[in-house]
């Protein structure tokens, strides 16, 4: 992680024009670019040690991939320059920027999406060369091409090949020209709903309806009928003129259970191109990958060379000319299918860094400026195994994971774990806001087999701090130590398959729910014992004076007798279930992480918070838990009161999530049916479709379209 905040101040008469720009004070110090294999982006075979090839480059993004290009960049002696809107001023890619520039209000139409603003600020700033990072403006020919005008080096591909393979129906012509394996489907825009259906019907259900530009899963719905196609073609549509200002839309087959694979490209402006293996990016929800590993446990050798050379072929096809990625879905039977490209550098791209070496950035750079590409297809290596984790402010718990926002006040990562690599762009105290993509950071790790990068990604979840904001941690744990996903027995269909009813949190097995106990039950006593210490007002040896405890543990709908006996060593035994278990814990567990050890397993906690009734809210293997540890008595007392009686919500609609109303669907007295929409919120640029829960009348509804929502604000009620 970056290091401490940097002060910005207004700088007037700075410039040509005289005012607008802001200057860092100091530079933070930069993070490690890639982390698992001992590389550096001088590598003699990967990079290229000559001088600087240019002096500044402006970054048109924000967040982790702006931080991320502005690493490679100081590490090869360039300037950077950022652009912010107001919501980001003091985000952390401005204060690692040398120099940085408003370009508008919070809005990404209004900002981030504005040719012209980052045009102006490239010309105030004297930029030589401009990186896009990912999404924004990363695949606007028109962009790129006034960049080329007007003499800044666009460091990604040319126009002309954005234009053909940024466009999923063009790209797909061209595919087939270029003998790739491709869906069958319709290959024109598709207009109407009507269209839609009829178009459907023909290529025969399931279909998935898509946004011709763009990507990132936004603008999909998969379809199964012709309600399903309407409803698809009517929330592809918002999504794709919202996240892409394109509303163009395409219908194809949908292959049930495929595998999402991806190759990695590499070219130059010299006609040489080369593929960097495969990524797998299986594990999706909502057509958005969640967990990425490199290689695939799927692929043979024959099957990676040919998606590879096919991925070659299309791009020369195109005369691509930067770093680019074909993906591909494949069938349970190893035949691949073009799904598209995309003509820019991926979020997931750090993990086909650890494996193979390469800084696809210090390439990107390089051959932009029209050097020719330094390795060759036999160069390119297959070392090892990474995953990347997608961290993201969602609650995993409603629907695999709707956006939260808030303030991190507490803000911890992992880097201290060999092999970890974090990718972001926030920092402790960094707002996590409605208008942007949710993501925290991009989890990496790496090791010399799946298993070792595996379990090295679960020792950094465990560590992971991030407190303020509802994250979606657990969800990625539980991933991790499923049996299919253990076995590499997974597809994209694997998150509602695994979990059919949503994730519902980790079920603990009979030993870690007695591991579990036996801690709780330790910091309890633990903490029983330095209070009375303190009462009497000296040191007093916790087994001469209260050597054995009787307690019950309360979690969930559980609760579970344990007796704990404090050794003269200070360590505890726990009995649970007839089960004696050796605890061993910190004296001070105030720390954000906590390391612990029972019977000889060692387990990595965080305590959220604990008061002097014995409840507690710890982090346990991912999963957030409220735990209650009481004596007998008191155990015994609580069984007498009465339940508390529960809230019938079958009558309301809350926002799930803080978000924008889009459409009310509905007005006072309209008759509605059990699972009828009622309204549609917006969040990150994703439509959310919200529906009664029973039959009944509309009683009031208490917004409108444009109005913005909290998480739980009431939006409509039934008689």
């Amino acid at each position: 992680m970056a290091s401490s905040c940097v002060c910005l101040c207004p700088s007037p008469g700075r410039g040509p024009d005289g005012g607008g720009r802001f200057v860092p004070r100091s530079r933070p110090r930069a993070s490690r670019v890639v982390v698992g294999r001992q590389f550096t982006t001088t590598d003699p075979v990967r990079s290229d040690a000559r001088p600087k090839l240019t002096s500044k480059v402006l970054v048109a993004n924000r967040g982790e991939i702006a931080c991320r290009v502005m690493r490679t960049c100081r590490s090869m002696g360039i300037r950077t320059v950022a652009v912010h809107n107001d919501a980001d001023s003091r985000s952390l890619h401005v204060r690692m920027a040398d120099e940085a520039f408003c370009i508008g209000p919070a809005p990404t139409n209004e900002s981030y999406l504005r040719v012209d603003a980052i045009l102006d600020a490239v010309r105030r700033s004297g930029a030589e060369a401009v990186h896009p990072g990912y999404g924004f403006l990363s695949e606007n020919m028109d962009f790129a091409a006034q960049l080329t005008a007007v003499g800044v080096t666009f460091i990604g591909p040319n126009s002309n090949a954005i234009h053909a393979m940024g466009d999923k129906i063009e790209s797909k012509k061209l595919a087939n020209a270029a003998k790739v394996n491709c869906i069958p489907g319709f290959d024109g825009v598709v207009k109407t709903p009507e269209e839609c259906v009829k178009i459907a019907q023909e290529i025969g259900y399931p279909v998935m309806i898509k946004a011709s530009a763009g990507g990132g899963g936004k603008g999909m719905r998969i379809a199964w009928n012709d309600k399903e196609a309407i409803d698809g073609f009517r929330f592809s549509t918002e999504e794709a003129r919202s996240s892409f200002g394109d509303d163009r839309l395409l219908v194809e087959k949908f292959i049930d259970k495929p595998r999402h694979i991806e190759i990695q490209l590499m070219c130059d402006k010299h006609g040489n191109a080369v593929y960097l293996n495969e990524r797998e990016c299986s594990i999706q929800r909502r057509n958005q990958k969640v967990i990425e590993e490199a290689p695939s446990v799927f692929l043979d050798p024959d099957t990676r060379r040919a998606m590879g050379e096919q991925a070659v072929a299309l791009a020369q096809a195109v005369n691509y000319d930067s770093a680019g990625t074909v993906e591909f879905l494949v069938d349970s039977k190893r035949n691949f299918y073009f799904l598209e490209m995309n003509t820019r550098l991926q979020v997931e791209h750090p993990i086909t860094e650890c494996i193979t070496g390469v800084d696809l950035v210090h390439q990107m750079i390089r051959v932009a400026k029209g050097h020719p590409l330094k390795i060759s297809q036999k160069d390119i290596p297959l070392r090892g195994w990474s995953f990347e984790a997608r961290v993201y402010a969602e609650d995993p718990y409603k629907h695999f994971g709707l956006p939260s926002i808030g303030r991190l006040h507490r803000y911890i990562e992992p880097n201290h774990i060999p092999k970890v690599r974090c990718d972001s762009g926030i920092v402790e105290g960094s707002e996590i806001s409605i208008y942007y993509d949710p993501m925290i950071c991009k989890l990496v790790t790496y090791g010399d087999d799946r298993e070792a990068a595996r379990q090295t990604m679960l020792r950094a979840l465990d560590a992971y701090v991030i407190r303020g904001v509802t994250h979606n941690v657990s969800l990625l744990r539980t991933i991790m130590t499923e049996p299919h996903f253990v076995k590499g027995d997974i597809h994209t269909g694997y998150l509602p398959l695994v979990f059919p009813d949503g994730f519902q949190g980790k079920r603990y097995s009979e030993e870690e729910e007695s591991h579990l106990v036996g801690l709780a039950a330790s910091i309890y006593v633990q903490d029983e014992l330095h209070a009375r210490d303190f009462l009497q007002g000296e040191k007093v040896t916790a087994s001469e004076t209260f050597s054995s405890w009787d307690v019950e543990v309360l979690f969930g709908d559980r609760k579970v007798a344990v007796t704990v006996v404090v050794n003269k060593s200070g360590c505890y035994s726990a009995t649970v279930g007839g089960h004696q278990l050796d605890v061993t814990i910190p004296a001070d567990v105030s720390k954000p992480t906590v390391a612990a050890d029972v019977s000889g397993t060692e387990y990595t906690l965080q305590l959220l918070q604990r008061d002097f009734t014995g409840t507690m809210k710890l982090v346990f293997q991912g999963i957030a838990l409220d735990v209650t540890v009481l004596t007998r008595e008191a155990a015994q007392f609580l069984d007498q009161m009465p339940e508390k009686p529960k809230l019938d919500t079958s009558k309301v609609v809350e926002a799930p999530m803080p978000g924008l109303v889009k459409l009310v669907s509905v007005k006072v007295g309209d008759m509605v049916g059990e699972n009828q929409e009622v309204c549609v919120i917006e969040a990150m640029k994703m439509q959310n479709s919200l529906v009664a829960a029973a039959m009944g009348k509309i009683k009031g509804v208490f917004v409108k379209a444009g109005q913005t929502v909290d998480e739980g604000q009431l939006l409509v009620e039934l008689e």
